[in-house]
């Protein structure tokens, strides 16, 4: 880590603070209670630190809709200091998609909750105290998922980055609103690049799987396969009619990648990865291939995004990176596609609701949620 890039991380952290701090003043005490976790280094606060969701389900915390609107602005300031200003723009979109979404699905859809599809229902939570030597903070509801890391005044970690679009694609009048197009398009531009025999060790299936393969793992490991639905939430529903409807979701989904058992492991997240060598990409390819890496760690504060650019500018660096696709080339029809390195996964899947429900996560297998620094604080600590 070079001196400005601790620089860097240590202003993303005090700002940070800052945030978090003027956001604690305003909250009652019950408010607090839902709002403030002890640090990562109690036990059961970790326990719960790790848990991430991206269902509609309860990700833990304050709810914005539970706050008043001070309070919900100074949440949303903590949130845009972990973002770039076009991952805020991003984050704050998809939000506003559950209104989208709840039109689309006739304003019927039922997950236990008196709305099913609420804008209000993204949870904010901090571990530890805003300024102490280990804290954290993470916000999170449907299709969103943001946990960051502060050890030493520094921030260490803002992996796991889950964002996903349901519409994907929407209509505005002129135009279509596609949070996660530039992803989608610049994966597309990379596979169709490739000759027939680059693209054969690029295609990881003939048809996409029906969501990313990590699913909400706080770790990632060889050998992980496709979490189903019924895994992705916080626990199990006790009503038997949503079980019946995540059940059911999961059904329709497996049927529509047509995947057995022997597919899904032949996708499974692999240590080498699979996939085609940066190695093996023309000079053109591989621009397309950074330009696409930095609309991943775009998402953090601009300061961390640089230094993640330029990391990967590297060939070095760059040639230890695997591209792999699986489904169609064609815009509007199901694909999947993964680009990992030692410190980098990307998953991105567009096949649900007739391809227009998309889910991307920005992951580091070395260090999601900070762990190898935590496990450093440790050691030097006692």
């Amino acid at each position: 880590m070079s001196p400005n890039d601790v620089t860097v991380r240590e202003l993303v952290a005090t700002d940070m603070a800052e945030r978090a701090t003027a956001w604690l003043a305003t909250l009652t005490h019950e408010q607090r209670v839902q709002a403030q976790f002890a640090s990562p280094l109690a036990p059961d606060a970790e326990a719960e630190r790790l848990q991430w969701f991206y269902t509609p389900t309860d990700h833990g915390g304050l709810a914005l809709r539970d706050q008043t609107a001070r309070q919900q602005g100074l949440a949303m300031q903590l949130v845009a200091s972990g973002l770039s200003e076009a991952g805020y723009a991003t984050v704050s979109t998809v939000m506003g998609l559950e209104n989208v979404l709840d039109q689309v699905e006739g304003w019927h859809v039922n997950w236990g909750r008196e709305r099913g599809r609420d804008p209000g229902l993204y949870w904010l939570r901090l571990f530890g105290r805003p300024g102490d030597p280990v804290w954290a903070w993470r916000f999170g509801g449907h299709h969103i998922s943001l946990n960051n890391l502060i050890v030493g005044g520094r921030i260490v970690s803002t992996t796991p980055c889950f964002i996903g679009a349901d519409p994907a694609s929407t209509a505005l009048l002129g135009s279509a609103l596609r949070p996660l197009g530039g992803p989608e398009e610049a994966a597309r531009e990379l596979a169709r690049s490739l000759d027939p025999d680059r693209y054969r060790v690029a295609l990881l299936h003939e048809s996409a799987i029906s969501d990313i393969v990590s699913g909400n793992r706080p770790t990632i490991a060889h050998g992980d396969t496709m979490m189903h639905m019924q895994d992705l939430w916080r626990g199990r529903f006790s009503d038997p009619a949503l079980r019946d409807l995540v059940d059911d979701v999961d059904r329709r989904a497996e049927e529509g990648s047509g995947y057995t058992e022997a597919d899904h492991a032949a996708m499974a997240i692999s240590v080498p990865p699979t996939g085609l060598s940066a190695r093996d990409l023309a000079p053109g390819q591989r621009h397309i291939l950074r330009q696409l890496i930095d609309l991943y760690s775009g998402r953090a504060p601009s300061a961390l995004a640089e230094a993640h650019s330029a990391h990967y500018a590297a060939d070095d660096v760059l040639d230890e990176i695997h591209f792999g696709w699986a489904g169609s080339l064609r815009a509007g029809e199901p694909h999947y596609y993964r680009i990992q390195g030692p410190e980098l996964l990307i998953e991105y899947d567009n096949t649900q609701r007739h391809a227009n429900h998309a889910h991307s996560v920005w992951r580091n297998p070395r260090s999601d949620f900070g762990l190898d620094s935590l496990a450093e604080h440790r050691r030097r600590s006692h």
